[in-house]
């Protein structure tokens, strides 16, 4: 893995919720350069603990995907006669319905 490179405007984000997170639970504020090296040391040091448990979170969903290919796509074979079959029932079965109530 090379290293992590945030994109611009969420390096800019983040560095001002370090800056807020230092002035509400902090007894010192932190200025932009000193949130900025926080920042690159956090991740740095922890970014590839994070992307490393994104990826497996990522392989073990896929697996479970792949795994369930057959229940997910699976398609019965042979269906032609089966299905004219069901729909001739149907069809007969609304007609004796229709009869019936033509009788009425």
């Amino acid at each position: 893995m090379n290293n992590i490179e945030l994109p611009k405007q969420a390096r800019s984000d983040a560095i001002a919720s370090i800056k807020k997170y230092f002035e509400t639970n902090m007894s010192e504020p932190i200025g932009d350069l000193p949130a900025g090296l926080l920042l690159d040391f956090f991740v740095e040091e922890i970014g590839p603990v994070i992307y490393n448990k994104a990826i497996a979170d990522a392989q073990t969903r896929i697996q479970l995907r792949v795994s369930d290919l057959d229940g997910e796509l699976y398609a019965a074979e042979f269906q032609y006669w089966p299905r004219l079959e069901s729909k001739r029932k149907t069809h007969r079965q609304r007609q004796t319905v229709t009869s019936a109530t033509m009788r009425k």
